[in-house]
């Protein structure tokens, strides 16, 4: 049984080792380029239906449309304490930390689920950097799910959403009033991306 596991682990264990020594870069690191499917990926029964979320041959949801919904008070994004912000997405971080470390026990597919998060939330750097041709903005109805993570004790829930990877973008919320703009922000933002990727590496 652990000979028929070893290469894939082995291969994984590579895998994430590059994954905490620097940046998550989807064009050198992705998953989706060795395997076109996950499906009971290595006889693992926690991988049964992993294709049927964002689809197969599409692991981190990239192929996917935007519906921008039409609000009757316009949605305006407003500059707060970089601090603020910090705190909130660190939160994010840490409960993804608690979903992959509590509600799944296989480490091969804690491994590939959080690729599979990475690799589609790096997806989103293309659209602020407006590279994707994508809407910058979120879906409104996966959002509101927030509230309904935890249990009345604290515990993690285990209720299905009722939604899938497709369903991302089809309630698209584009908040207006950031500072783009076409003919000086793709200089500037390069050089802060670049200068960020430089620090993390120690380039």
């Amino acid at each position: 049984m652990f000979a028929k596991f070893a290469l894939p682990l082995l291969s994984i264990s590579a895998l994430a080792s590059n994954v905490l020594a620097a940046p998550f870069n989807p064009r050198t690191q992705s998953l989706a380029r060795r395997y076109g499917s996950f499906d009971n990926w290595g006889g693992i029964s926690s991988f049964d239906g992993f294709d049927n979320f964002y689809g197969e041959d599409n692991f981190s949801g990239v192929v996917s449309s935007q519906v921008v919904v039409e609000q009757q008070e316009e949605v305006v994004c407003q500059s707060i304490s970089i601090e603020i912000v910090q705190q909130r997405l660190l939160v994010l971080q840490e409960m993804a930390r608690q979903i992959i470390t509590e509600q799944v026990c296989e480490v091969e597919t804690q491994t590939v689920v959080f690729q599979q998060f990475l690799s589609s939330c790096s997806q989103f750097s293309s659209d602020l950097l407006r590279t994707s041709g994508r809407h910058v903005g979120y879906d409104s109805n996966i959002v509101s799910n927030f509230g309904s993570f935890y249990n009345s004790d604290g515990s993690l829930s285990t209720s299905d959403f009722g939604f899938s990877g497709s369903d991302a973008g089809q309630s698209l919320i584009v908040p207006s009033g950031n500072n783009w703009d076409f003919s000086s922000s793709p200089s500037s933002v390069g050089n802060a991306f670049n200068a960020a990727v430089g620090a993390a590496t120690g380039n």
